[in-house]
C-alpha cells in the first residue's frame, strides 16, 4: 500500500476529519477496517497508519528491543501507550482526539499527506514552507544516492 499526494481539507466543529477519498479506496482494497493515529515521533504532525502496517513496525521495534531490559520496554511501552485505534465512520470520517490537534498544533485547516505507507496529518500553518530548501534536498538526495550506488558496487 502506498499513499501519495497531499490534500488541503479542514475539520469539522466536532474535530472530525474526512480521509481522502483516494486513500479510503486503497485502505478498502487492501481490507483495511482500523487505522493507528499517533503524533509523530520527530515532527509536530500525526501519522495515520493501516492496522497492518502498524503491526509490522510493532514486530520491528519489538525485535529490535530486549523484553528484559527496562529501558528498552520504557521505550516501547512510550510507543504503544500513545496511539488511538480510529475507524471511519460511514462518511468516511474519523475523529482526531483534542489532545492530539493539540499536540500537532491544528486550529481547522489541514494538509493530509501521504508518506509511502502512512498518512501525516499537519497543520496548514506548519508545512506551508518545504520540509527542506531546494538546495539541501537536491545535495542530500544525491549524496545519499551516490552512497547507495557505492555499497552496490
Amino acid at each position: 500500500m502506498r499513499f501519495l499526494g497531499n490534500i488541503e481539507m479542514k475539520i469539522d466543529i466536532k474535530g472530525r476529519l474526512f480521509l481522502p477519498s483516494i486513500f479510503r479506496k486503497q485502505l478498502q482494497n487492501a481490507s483495511e477496517e482500523y487505522l493507528i493515529l499517533r503524533k509523530d515521533i520527530f515532527q509536530d504532525c500525526l501519522v495515520l497508519c493501516p492496522e497492518s502496517t502498524w503491526n509490522e513496525e510493532l514486530n520491528e521495534l519489538r525485535s529490535r528491543l530486549n523484553k528484559w531490559n527496562p529501558k528498552d520496554q520504557m521505550i516501547f511501552r512510550q510507543f504503544v501507550s500513545d496511539v488511538e485505534i480510529v475507524s471511519l465512520d460511514s462518511n468516511g470520517r474519523f475523529l482526531l482526539p483534542k489532545r492530539y490537534i493539540k499536540l500537532a498544533h491544528i486550529n481547522q485547516e489541514v494538509k493530509v499527506i501521504g508518506v509511502d505507507n502512512t498518512i501525516e496529518i499537519w497543520a496548514t500553518e506548519l508545512c506551508e514552507q518545504p520540509f527542506m530548501n531546494p538546495e539541501e534536498f537536491s545535495l542530500e538526495l544525491q549524496k545519499m544516492m551516490d552512497n547507495n550506488k557505492k555499497a552496490e558496487e
